[in-house]
């Protein structure tokens, strides 16, 4: 009995039943859109190797990865991404997928936002001090939202009606709805999000608006410790045409929520 349970002990903390479960750093939006819950089981049947996802805004993902507490990252600000493999802590960014964000509001639109233009749409809600709701939480939407307020010229003049509420996109959402007031989404979680209320689409097509996805190996040369073949095995899988095909695959009522752009 006791050489049972002493040999199933040893099996279990093998190198090799370690390395059949990584830990993924990863924004609120591909979990919260259903993205994971589509392509993981996809992922284990093909490999064996479970993932276990830590969805937190991209700037807590990013922070987590640089600690050691993450095997890969699969995150949406570039230009974060960029400098983490510059600092080491990876050894290359790799395309993933995109989509785009969108401004959604009331359908009454007080502020007159609805167009083409988020810059303009902006100026327009913080001219009439309407209800925003900012997540406010270093995630790759917020990071992108603070560009396009200071792209507008309207950085530090949001209007009296701005709010952070250091929250994922869901929750964000949820507080848009219960006050008739704006917010700047990813379109796949706002495609996934159900309770809408008053809510719509207001500002698209915003050639600004485009959301790049990016994929990182955590560095093995940085943290020892990471689990650096499944990280790596999963960032291969992801970008190749089974990976790519299972996100083209991922759809809600019909619409397809992410674009796969790996480069071949």
């Amino acid at each position: 009995m006791k050489a049972a349970l002493l040999g199933a002990l040893l099996l279990a903390s093998s190198p090799g039943s370690w390395a059949q479960a990584i830990t993924m750093a990863s924004t609120t939006s591909t979990e919260q859109s259903g993205l994971f819950g589509h392509l993981l089981p996809e992922f284990k049947r093909a490999t064996g190797i479970h993932v276990k996802v830590v969805a937190v805004g991209t700037g807590q993902a990013i922070d987590m990865a640089r600690r050691g507490d993450a095997d890969v990252l699969f995150v949406h600000d570039q230009a974060a991404e960029e400098k983490f493999v510059a600092d080491g802590f990876a050894p290359r960014r790799y395309a993933v997928m995109y989509n785009d964000f969108v401004l959604v509001g009331p359908k009454s639109d007080p502020a007159r936002a609805k167009g083409s233009d988020i810059l303009v749409a902006l100026k327009k809600v913080a001219a009439t001090n309407a209800p925003f709701i900012s997540r406010g939480d270093k995630s790759g939407t917020h990071a992108a939202e603070l560009r396009y307020w200071a792209l507008a010229g309207a950085a530090d003049a949001r209007g009296s009606g701005y709010r952070e509420c250091g929250c994922g996109m869901g929750p964000a959402l949820n507080m848009g709805s219960s006050v008739d007031g704006y917010v700047l989404a990813d379109r796949g979680t706002w495609l996934s999000f159900r309770n809408r209320g008053a809510l719509a689409v207001l500002v698209e097509g915003d050639w600004r608006l485009f959301n790049q996805y990016g994929v990182m190996a955590v560095s093995a040369h940085r943290h020892p410790h990471v689990k650096s073949a499944g990280a790596q095995k999963f960032v291969d899988w992801i970008v190749s045409a089974a990976g790519q095909a299972a996100i083209a695959s991922y759809k809600v009522n019909g619409e397809q929520l992410f674009f796969p752009n790996a480069a071949p």
